[in-house]
């Protein structure tokens, strides 16, 4: 599989990677959403109202001890660089502390921003796939459509219907995965396969968009050619995995999950810190459920 870029070479707001860059944003994602306390979250907070952690330079105090203090919900977010589109591009640097009038309406683009951004790495992923061709010129399109959108107004972007506008996307998206994917895998879009032993389950080649694979025990599992868009690997079980050549994979899903030095990753994805905290156990399951 070639290796996936992770940057859109059009347009000047978009010359950095499709990824968070903290250290050019004003801290959206720490103020704009509301979170619930759970295990994700150690404290309630309301959207619009900052983390009670976030300095004056727009950095997480705690960073370092997320996962520590009851955060593991933050290690797992990922703007697709939208936080420093809005601060940079569509706000030219000034910030919701610099101007609290246009606070609300910042954390509102905010929110478009991301859903665009994370569009864009999707499309981006799409084109490196084979054989994807006879449709390359649609993605394309996508692509630089979703871009131009991107580098509205905030009122452009608040006009923006920005449900219809992914439904069309992820219809080129999904042809694309069903393209990379080839004949035969199972169809398992949107299943519920919370906590489920798949050591056993042949995923080659499967569909997984928007499966929920939570705690989810993958071992050993081979998953070449499965579409992973929007599955929920939050603590799954993905030591031993052959993930090299999976499909439509982030790094926040690798951040959510658990694995081990065996797990095999896709070019430019990075072994999340917390692996190497998990012991080595055996894989168990048959023969064909591991790697090949």
């Amino acid at each position: 599989m070639p290796e996936l870029p992770l940057s859109v070479p059009t347009g000047p707001g978009h010359g950095a990677e499709l990824r968070a860059d903290c250290s050019r944003c004003f801290g959206l994602c720490c103020v704009a959403p509301a979170f619930a306390a759970s295990a994700d979250f150690a404290i309630d907070k309301p959207a619009g109202q900052p983390c009670p952690h976030l300095g004056g330079d727009f950095r997480c105090g705690t960073h370092d001890r997320l996962r520590d203090r009851g955060f593991a919900g933050c290690t797992v977010f990922d703007c697709f660089g939208a936080g420093q589109q809005v601060a940079q591009v569509t706000y030219g640097g000034r910030s919701w502390r610099d101007d609290p009038d246009t606070a609300h309406t910042m954390f509102e683009v905010f929110a478009v921003m991301r859903q665009l951004h994370e569009l864009l790495w999707y499309l981006t992923e799409a084109l490196a796939l084979r054989p994807v061709e006879p449709i390359a010129g649609e993605l394309r399109r996508a692509l630089a459509e979703t871009t131009r959108r991107s580098e509205g107004s905030p009122q452009e972007l608040l006009a923006l219907d920005v449900a219809a506008h992914r439904a069309e996307v992820n219809g080129w998206l999904s042809r694309a995965g069903d393209r990379a994917r080839g004949r035969g895998g199972l169809d398992r879009r949107g299943a519920h396969l919370l906590g489920v032993d798949l050591r056993r389950t042949d995923l080659r080649g499967a569909n997984l968009r928007g499966a929920v694979l939570l705690g989810a025990d993958l071992r050993g599992v081979d998953l070449t050619r499965a579409d992973l868009t929007g599955a929920d690997l939050r603590g799954a079980d993905l030591r031993g995995a052959d993930l090299r050549r999976a499909l439509f994979l982030h790094q926040s899903q690798l951040d959510a999950a658990r694995g081990d030095r065996r797990t095999v990753l896709p070019p430019r994805r990075i072994r999340p810190p917390h692996w190497s905290a998990l012991p080595l156990t055996p894989l168990g399951g048959p023969p064909g459920a591991r790697r090949r």
